[in-house]
């Protein structure tokens, strides 16, 4: 049990420093401080409460659901009573699945993003609390997302892992390159900072979710398509992915809020993550890598799914190298 406190101590720690994802959500309160007067609101998953707690900082709601499912409850509640907010935030225990409420809510706001967006899939709990407890016109935050890819370069990364045992020491180590590629490129590597200019193309958006449309069946496969023109030459090591998602005013013509993930945008506790090919692909200026991606969920662990990505290069020379391609499925975690 200390250990699971310690565990539970880190993660919050690290949610909560990250600035650039919980100043966000900060101004999307602060954005809509007026609209949320006398609205019910719902903050599921709360964890500290630190969303709850924003909204009665910063806006007048008739109440707070805080809604967590872990023991980290206990704290919550003495975290919103030792700030004074214990008349609006109500502390609640429980899943998504089995929670009562009392009324229906105006604004369902959950922090319910992974890795790729989807990892551990704590979205299915949103999408089931949204269809149980928010009022027909109520507001999802956030309200859409999205999943981006770019082919990219990991020099570093590659030379970490398979160059290094080329000549470790003047000597040749090559035999264990297999074990060295089984062992780092067969899952993505989380927590990947990509530099803007390993970048080989513009990103592409692959998969768009509507936070107000989407169902729960649609999590078990979800597919997009990429066409990437390869902007500067280089060596093709691999796809970057990471997402961005939307908070839409609760004002007519309000201004949306963003949070953004990506190797543009100040750095958060997800980062980027890597998928690494098998054997890095010289590519060209104004060459073409097209496919698709497949996210589809584990039937039993149901936190987890593989993502299947299909490409094919085709060179704007000559150069037989470049009229190549693949397939190749990484699976999160099992």
């Amino acid at each position: 049990m200390k250990c699971f406190k310690c565990l539970l101590n880190r993660l919050h720690l690290e949610m909560l420093s990250d600035r650039s994802r919980t100043e966000t959500y900060r101004q999307v309160i602060l954005s809509n401080s007026a609209p949320l007067r006398n609205k019910v609101v719902m903050d599921l998953g709360c964890g500290t409460g630190i969303i709850s707690l924003f909204c009665a900082q910063l806006a007048q709601p008739s109440v707070v659901y805080a809604v967590e499912a872990s023991s980290m409850v206990d704290y919550t509640r003495q975290l919103v009573k030792q700030n004074g907010y214990d008349e609006v935030v109500v502390v609640l225990q429980g899943r998504a699945e089995d929670i009562e409420l009392p009324e229906q809510v105006d604004v369902l706001v959950s922090e319910w993003m992974g890795n790729c967006l989807l990892f551990e899939f704590m979205v299915e709990s949103i999408l089931l609390a949204r269809d149980r407890c928010l009022r027909d016109g109520g507001m999802m935050w956030p309200s859409s997302a999205v999943l981006t890819l770019v082919p990219c370069q990991a020099d570093s990364y590659y030379a970490e892992n398979m160059a290094f045992w080329e000549r470790p020491y003047g000597l040749d180590f090559t035999p264990l390159q297999p074990l060295a590629q089984k062992e780092f490129f067969t899952k993505p590597k989380f927590s990947h900072l990509i530099e803007p200019s390993d970048c080989l193309s513009p990103p592409c958006d692959v998969i768009c979710l509507d936070m107000h449309s989407l169902q729960v069946s649609n999590l078990e496969e979800m597919k997009g398509q990429f066409h990437f023109c390869v902007e500067k030459s280089g060596i093709f090591h691999g796809f970057t992915a990471w997402f961005t998602v939307h908070f839409e005013s609760l004002e007519p013509g309000g201004a949306t809020v963003e949070l953004n993930t990506g190797p543009n945008s100040e750095p958060t506790h997800w980062k980027q993550t890597l998928f690494m090919l098998d054997r890095p692909v010289r590519v060209n200026a104004g060459d073409f890598i097209s496919g698709n991606i497949v996210l589809l969920r584990n039937p039993i662990w149901r936190r987890h799914m593989t993502i299947t990505l299909h490409w094919s290069i085709k060179g704007s020379t000559d150069d037989t190298e470049n009229h190549e391609g693949g397939t190749k499925s990484f699976p999160m975690w099992r």
